[in-house]
Formats: C-alpha cells, sequence, structure tokens
C-alpha cells in the first residue's frame, strides 16, 4: 500500500521538501541548502539523504512510499532529462535515473519548477476544479506554467511555459538574462517594473512619491494604490506588456484561468486591473472568458506540484 509521497523544490539557494499523504495533504515540510559549488554534484546525495533521514523520522518503509517528484529551475523533459539548469551549475544528465540510483530504486518524476509549481496551483490551489490553467510567476524573472487537459505542457527538452521569454518590445536596447532583447520579463517582473518606474523618472517632470526613497515594485503598486499619477502610469505600462503577453498565450493554449503567483502578486487584485482590460483588447475572442485569480499556494505550489507528479 502506497501511502506516502515526497514533493521537492530545488532552488538557487535553498531545497524546499515536503512529505504528503497520497491526498495531498502535508504532513511536513524543511529546507535544507543547496550547495551548487562543483557543479552542484552534492545537490540529489544532499536530496536522498534528508529523504532517508525523514523516512527514518517517521518510520517511513520503501514499500509505502509513492515516490519522490522534483522541480528543477532549467528545461526538464519528459522523461526527466535535464538540459541545463544554470543556477544549478547542472548541464544536461538523466536526474530520474541519477537520484532513483541514489534513493535504491524508488520512483522519480522530474519537472521544470515553474510547471510544477502550477500543477501545484491547479491541484490544491487555486487552480482547484480547472483542466487548463496558465500559472504566472511575477518574481525577480517572469516564471510561467502550462497545464492543458490536467497535463503539463512541456515541449522537446522542457522549455513549454517559458512566458517570461516571449519577445514583446523590438525597441529594446538592454539584454535580458537570457542574452535576447525585448522579453516580457524586462518589463513585467518585479525588476521589469522597477526598470519601467526609473525610466519614467529619467524622462518626467510629475511629482511622485516614486522620487523618495528605494523604487521597487512594491513601492510602485503602493503608490498605484495612493492613487500617485507617475505610478499609475508605470503600472499601465505594465499592464500593457504583461496584458498583450498573456493575450498572446491565451490565444495558443486557450486556458480556463490564469493564476498569478510571485512576489509581485503580493500587490493583490490592483495587477488585474491594468493586464485584464489589455489582454481583452488583444486576445483572440475565444479566450475573452479566461479567469484571473492569485495563485495561493505561495512558495509551497513548488512541493506540491512534485508531489502530484508521482502521483499522476
Amino acid at each position: 500500500m502506497k501511502n506516502y509521497v515526497f514533493g521537492v523544490d530545488v532552488g538557487g539557494t535553498t531545497v524546499k521538501l515536503g512529505l504528503f499523504d497520497i491526498d495531498g495533504n502535508l504532513l511536513d515540510k524543511w529546507e535544507i541548502p543547496t550547495r551548487t559549488n562543483d557543479g552542484g554534484k552534492n545537490i540529489l546525495p544532499d536530496i536522498a539523504a534528508s529523504i532517508e533521514s525523514k523516512m527514518n523520522e517517521k518510520n517511513i518503509a520503501k514499500e509505502s512510499l509513492a515516490g519522490v517528484g522534483v522541480g528543477v529551475p532549467g528545461p526538464v523533459d519528459g522523461s526527466g532529462v535535464v538540459h541545463k539548469a544554470v543556477n544549478l551549475g547542472w548541464n544536461q544528465f538523466d536526474l530520474k535515473k541519477e537520484l532513483g540510483s541514489i534513493l535504491n530504486g524508488i520512483h522519480i518524476e522530474a519537472g521544470n519548477d515553474a510547471n510544477v509549481a502550477a500543477l501545484g496551483e491547479l491541484w490544491k490551489g487555486s487552480g482547484q476544479g480547472y483542466k487548463n490553467i496558465v500559472a504566472v510567476t511575477l518574481g525577480t524573472g517572469i516564471g510561467g506554467g502550462i497545464i492543458i487537459d490536467g497535463n503539463i505542457l512541456s515541449g522537446v527538452t522542457g522549455a513549454g511555459g517559458e512566458i517570461g521569454h516571449i519577445h514583446v518590445e523590438d525597441n529594446e536596447t538592454e539584454a535580458c538574462g537570457c542574452g535576447n532583447h525585448g522579453c516580457l520579463e524586462q518589463y513585467g517582473s518585479a525588476t521589469g517594473i522597477t526598470r519601467l518606474a526609473k525610466r519614467l523618472l529619467e524622462t518626467s517632470d510629475k511629482e511622485s512619491v516614486l522620487r523618495t526613497g528605494e523604487i521597487s515594485a512594491k513601492a510602485v503598486f503602493d503608490a498605484v494604490k495612493a492613487g500617485d499619477e507617475l505610478a499609475v502610469e508605470v503600472a499601465k505600462q505594465f499592464g500593457e506588456y504583461l496584458g498583450k503577453g498573456l493575450g498572446i498565450i491565451a490565444s495558443i493554449v486557450n486556458p480556463e484561468i490564469f493564476v498569478i503567483g510571485g512576489g509581485v502578486s503580493k500587490a493583490g487584485e490592483v495587477l488585474f486591473d491594468y493586464i485584464r482590460p489589455v489582454f481583452e483588447e488583444t486576445v483572440f475572442h475565444g479566450s475573452k472568458d479566461a479567469v484571473f485569480a492569485l495563485a495561493s499556494l505561495g512558495n509551497d505550489a513548488g512541493i506540491y506540484g512534485a508531489a502530484k507528479m508521482v502521483l499522476d
């Protein structure tokens, strides 16, 4: 009888781990450091040791474990092969095979972290009750996960759902972290919003609370809520880019719901005041009725989704 499953979310700084029962109840969660030195060779052994330690602590027999799911910050194909994870120091290798070997044959599933987080929101978060979901994480960059008919859309090398790198601006001179120019995350992420604000402050004479103190995405949307005119202009630019970007996605995959998470989402429903109108103006009519919701699992979405991969 399989009673338990582990979900693992590998980040550049920490690895988040969760122990679940097969109904999706989170029984325990904890973190370990991500040791990215030496090409990240210690990461999988550290994960295995942590899981084995928890199994011993909870008296969980190998026979009662459904498996271990792992979300990775990089492309992972449907076979569990990682196609380079720069932040971890990993090149291409078979994660399922390697971690399964370290854990003596325990079943392993692996996927891109944003896709896995989307699956988590579908299962136990704001996407419950839907089968077709686009999850968008507005953080330092923009992460994306697409679920169609309950299944992760990963693509050939696991690079499906890279929403942040949709090209939305031809006249951008600064390079995105990916090396291209004019990517959506240069305008819709936390750092992108900050860039938009700084650019507008340089070219506008308007008074604004943003001229005092540190400029951040939070500061911008706090000022928007206070009625600051310049901040509202920044929010409109943000909404123009993100609304069009999500319209492009919707015209391709026709989702029922967009779930918006990440640090920027803490601004709340005000985000939708700027995204939704542009989305509705630009999207194909068959996708106009897509629901917009804020993510509800927060930083736990990854471990939930990783566990769900195993149960599926």
